[in-house]
């Protein structure tokens, strides 16, 4: 029986793997798939420089994506491809940990399966794509599921369970994952309190369980507390405060009707799984009581949609990533059957993997693949030793032309978007910084046509104006029916170096200017 169910497991794996693989070959040459995870790139690059994030390149993401991304940078010459090969790595490791939560819930090898196969491909609909950040610490989040789901588990049984090591492992995996991104407070949360009931339920005592729970608190919070020390052993505990825990107070809410068709957007996503879990609900199985208890798989994805539905940002489909997980595992009981899997899952699954494949070829027509960012990358490569600026377009190019940075706000959304205009929400005053870059005479200066509908007005109008002073169109880029990325060139070419010290160029990416 053990032999049995380990060639099945097995099988699995092998399925997920080549899943993961034809879900996701399609971005492996793209070097600018998706914008924010450019700019991550850029800045773990850059941090194999001494670069230091929230000091010399500022943003609010915590420190361990960054890490992510200066590791893959470090362990080979493409450091564009190799963020996507470890982004890879997490999706099949993570789709392995919804197919064993299935199997331990009970659900066969074909539904398990099916399950863990929705993860994969459900990424490709939401921007998960390549490396944005749920995609790296949805494996954290769901190694600490899997830990108090088995803690649950025998407790009900009532079986012997080792609370207090498994709940330290759990918490220190949402610490980690913290460190990717804050939003997983809720699963964690989510997570503590059902460790803390399982400890009630088993009759621990009061005092216990209060120790316990501080214990397993500390624990979720030692991976910030290392980072929070790491950064006051700098003398720079200030800057990484703002930039962690308080900015995000100064962004200003993105318009109201943005908000809502980013949110209709989401939920036109995931209504077909919805519609299959909603399904398994309506018509329970033999023996189930309709009215049932939300079981653990439910209430994990109660609490990941109680953090998306708190934090409030919807404009773009990859915020819902975190719900995927628990959705895909809360829909396994609905592929129990052949004919289930037959008649909805198969049919479905094809679906959603060609949808995947749709958006991302429809993503590269629009802002540009490999060709058009290479295109980009030739005419802004800096001939004189200055910098380029990119205000609007592909953060990529630092990295592709080997640029210094004419800036601490290198992602240009700081800059020209009207949520993040205030020192409130970035550390500085966007039109301050702005004029100071463009006193620094950058070489180079991209932009992108059609002007962003959400932009800033301040610095725009800045913008605009050192263009037509300064500055000529060397090269207009299409990428799509109407975008164009525009890159302008100093009317006056011979320039001194300016802004920051180039890296050293034996740190840059071997696809520089192919």
């Amino acid at each position: 029986m053990a032999t049995v169910l380990k060639s099945r497991g097995l099988m699995a794996l092998g399925i997920l793997v080549v899943l993961s693989v034809l879900s996701r070959a399609a971005t492996f040459n793209n070097p600018v798939i998706g914008f924010d995870e450019q700019f991550y790139l850029l800045v773990g690059n850059r941090m194999l420089d001494g670069a230091v994030p929230y000091v010399d390149i500022w943003d609010r993401k915590p420190i361990g994506l960054f890490l992510i991304y200066m590791a893959s940078s470090a362990i080979g010459p493409d450091p564009f491809l190799q963020y996507k090969l470890v982004a890879f790595g997490c999706v099949v490791a993570t789709a392995c940990v919804v197919y064993a939560m299935a199997r331990k819930a009970g659900a066969g090898t074909g539904a398990a399966l099916c399950a863990a196969a929705f993860y994969i491909l459900m990424l490709g609909v939401c921007e998960g794509e390549a490396g944005q950040a749920p995609v790296f610490y949805n494996l954290p989040v769901s190694l600490a599921a899997v830990i108090v789901q088995s803690v649950w588990a025998r407790v009900t049984a009532g079986q012997r369970a080792h609370l207090a090591a498994q709940g330290c492992a759990a918490m220190l995996l949402i610490g980690l994952a913290l460190q990717i991104k804050y939003t997983v407070v809720f699963e964690g949360v989510f997570f503590g309190l059902a460790l803390l009931t399982a400890a009630h339920r088993v009759g621990m005592a009061l005092p216990r369980i209060a120790f316990l729970a501080a214990v397993w608190i500390l624990c979720a919070l030692t991976p910030t507390a290392m980072a929070l020390a790491w950064y006051w052993h700098l003398g720079e505990l200030p800057a990484f405060l703002f930039a962690n825990f308080f900015s995000i107070y100064g962004r200003l809410p993105d318009p109201a009707s943005a908000r809502l068709e980013g949110l209709l957007t989401i939920a036109g996503i995931l209504l077909p799984l919805g519609l299959v879990y909603a399904a398994s609900r309506l018509r329970p199985a033999s023996g189930e009581s309709p009215r049932r208890r939300p079981d653990f798989a439910e209430s994990w994805l109660l609490a990941a949609l109680a953090g998306f539905l708190v934090f409030g940002s919807f404009l773009a489909p990859g915020y819902a990533l975190p719900i995927i997980a628990p959705l895909c595992l809360c829909c396994a009981r609905s592929f129990e059957s052949e004919r289930q899997r037959r008649l909805v899952a198969y049919p479905l699954l094809i679906f959603v993997g060609l949808a995947g494949q749709a958006v991302i070829a429809i993503s590269a027509a629009g802002k540009g693949d490999r060709d058009e960012a290479m295109a980009v990358a030739a005419a802004a490569t800096p001939q004189h030793g200055g910098c380029i600026w990119v205000y609007d377009g592909y953060p990529a190019l630092y990295l592709l032309t080997q640029s210094c940075l004419p800036s601490r706000w290198v992602f240009p959304g700081h800059l020209n978007t009207a949520n993040e205009a205030s020192k409130a929400a970035i550390g500085v005053d966007p039109v301050t910084e702005v004029r100071r870059i463009l006193a620094a005479k950058p070489e180079v200066i991209i932009d992108d046509a059609p002007l962003y509908a959400l932009a800033n007005p301040s610095t725009r109008a800045l913008v605009n104006a050192a263009l037509q002073r300064d500055y000529r169109l060397a090269a207009s880029i299409r990428t799509g029916k109407a975008r164009f990325r525009l890159v302008y060139r100093r009317k006056d070419e011979a320039l001194p170096g300016c802004c920051r010290p180039r890296p050293d160029p034996g740190r840059m990416p071997s696809t520089t200017l192919k």
